[in-house]
């Protein structure tokens, strides 16, 4: 898996890399459209420690800059989910999204590590053999931009 973007450190990641940061645990029920509802236990690093080992490119007491900042998390398969930087951090959302590790007694290692969004209640946004992360600053709105902005 590679890590890009606006960041200051890019990263290539394998499983066993993860097994490096603080692991975490989720027991995950969410409705799948193709084969109904699914249960599982996922192990592994939240992508919040993960991208902060990035040192993604704004600055860390900005809370507006971390407003605009964007994941986007790409699979072997071509699927795609993109997050914010808030839903993950700790001062707004503090979503306990997992690259996980292990799904249920099962190592990851041969398949690529997965997206897991504890929250979500539909799988759409659940990303099998991660192949990618990217990260890039909102290039819209900025103060002043908009009439009337602040």
């Amino acid at each position: 898996m590679e890590l890009t973007g606006d960041i200051a450190r890019p990263l290539r990641l394998t499983v066993a890399d993860l097994r490096d940061w603080p692991e975490h645990e989720a027991d995950v029920s969410f409705d799948c459209a193709s084969s109904g509802i699914q249960h599982h236990h996922f192990r592994g690093p939240l992508l919040y420690d993960v991208l902060r080992a990035a040192r993604p490119a704004f600055d860390p007491a900005s809370r507006r800059e971390r407003l605009r900042f964007l994941i986007a998390v790409t699979g072997l398969d071509g699927h795609l989910a993109l997050l914010s930087w808030a839903e993950i951090d700790p001062d707004f959302g503090r979503a306990p999204v997992l690259l996980a590790t292990r799904i249920d007694t099962t190592p990851l290692d041969a398949y690529g590590p997965q997206l897991v969004l504890p929250q979500d209640r539909c799988g759409a946004r659940h990303i099998s053999a991660i192949s990618a992360i990217r990260t890039t600053s909102h290039p819209g709105w900025h103060p002043g931009s908009h009439p009337g902005g602040k």
